[in-house]
């Protein structure tokens, strides 16, 4: 994809950092926006956070990147311009973009505010194709421009560099509580992974007055779960007699681990009728039927959230002061935080200054 493609009738005035090969490696990059339509906001970006799927989708894992691309789906920012039908956002509120920018408004799906399931896909926030038929540039930019359907409105008082992580790695984890009714204080939660999603989990659950139990391959973790995190319990998933003595005594796991792990000794680990949710991307998921059957287990599946659900955790976040754990960096640092991302050397979102750096 031509650079000449990315951009509609805009300027040019957009700078940004792209990738534009299957390295993956990013570097400065000028390019057009499409223009503003009646109903679009257009938000000046001050900060986006970096999630694995900026790792993936620029290295073309998924087989299908258009270059140059600009990724970049947690982007928190200030409104600079809105539409003429726009009513719900004025020049210089706070808000966020997450994940995708369109769907078509007029399923199921975008009827109950779970427009990430829009029969007709969503149009994600980048490396997909916009409306007008330019490909989608995602938040390692100056600006961008989105339908205001698809925008956040941040609470008063809430940093904008702690909003970022919430518009994809906090929704993915909220999403499932909520649909599993893990909001239900008394009840226990399971969290394997302790990354940037696992870390929100653990915020969320003791948000909703859970027992918290962390599970990590690494004793290292421990501090950090049980006295920076506030987690209940810690456990070295490879040691057999600490798994076996929470034999059915959760309600509830989030599985945000994406490397390849058993299944097994987890469902084991859950209360009759227990739901295992995941979140992450391992190669496979296998297990044993028994551990499904013998005690009416589930596993399930999540991935984003809708509109209404991503505004109700931003707001939740905001009155129960929930703030991710960021490392922020310059735009200049973006190869290295990808690199770093990859080796698990972050606690626990890494969030682009874009404001300060994108000169």
């Amino acid at each position: 994809m031509s650079s000449e493609n990315t951009g509609a009738n805009g300027n040019g005035d957009c700078l940004g950092w792209a990738a534009t090969d299957e390295s993956g490696i990013l570097s400065p990059y000028k390019f057009s926006r499409r223009s503003l339509q009646n109903d679009d906001v257009s938000v000046k970006i001050t900060h986006c956070g970096i999630c694995y799927a900026d790792v993936l989708f620029p290295r073309n894992k998924h087989g299908n990147a258009n270059y140059p691309m600009v990724p970049g789906h947690e982007i928190a920012g200030i409104v600079q311009e809105v539409g003429s039908n726009v009513h719900g956002f004025k020049v210089g509120d706070h808000v966020g973009i997450g994940t995708y920018v369109n769907s078509c408004r007029n399923c199921d799906y975008c009827g109950d505010g779970l427009e990430v399931f829009c029969e007709k896909g969503a149009v994600f926030t980048y490396n997909n194709v916009d409306v007008d038929g330019t490909i989608t540039q995602g938040g390692f930019s100056s600006y961008i421009i989105a339908h205001q359907g698809y925008c956040f409105r941040i609470p008063d008082g809430y940093p904008l560099a702690s909003a970022a992580p919430l518009l994809c790695a906090g929704i993915t984890v909220y999403t499932p509580m909520i649909r599993h009714k893990m909001n239900q204080p008394g009840k226990s939660l399971g969290v394997i992974g302790l990354g940037g999603l696992g870390h929100l989990a653990v915020k969320f659950g003791k948000a909703f007055g859970l027992n918290v139990t962390v599970f990590s391959t690494s004793t290292s973790k421990k501090e950090e779960a049980l006295t920076l995190l506030g987690a209940d319990n810690f456990v070295v998933s490879s040691d057999l007699e600490q798994m076996t003595a929470l034999a059915k005594s959760l309600d509830f796991i989030i599985d945000t681990a994406s490397g390849d792990h058993p299944f097994d000794p987890y469902m084991s680990l859950l209360k009759t009728a227990g739901v295992l949710v995941l979140v992450g991307a391992p190669s496979e998921v296998k297990l044993s039927p028994l551990s499904l059957l013998l005690g009416m287990k589930s596993i399930s599946g999540s991935g984003t959230g809708g509109t209404k659900q991503t505004q109700e955790m931003l707001d939740f976040c905001a009155a129960h002061k929930i703030y991710p754990n960021i490392e922020i960096v310059p735009i200049q640092y973006v190869n290295e935080a990808l690199e770093r991302l990859i080796k698990r050397d972050v606690k626990y979102r890494f969030v682009i200054d874009v404001e300060s750096s994108l000169k």
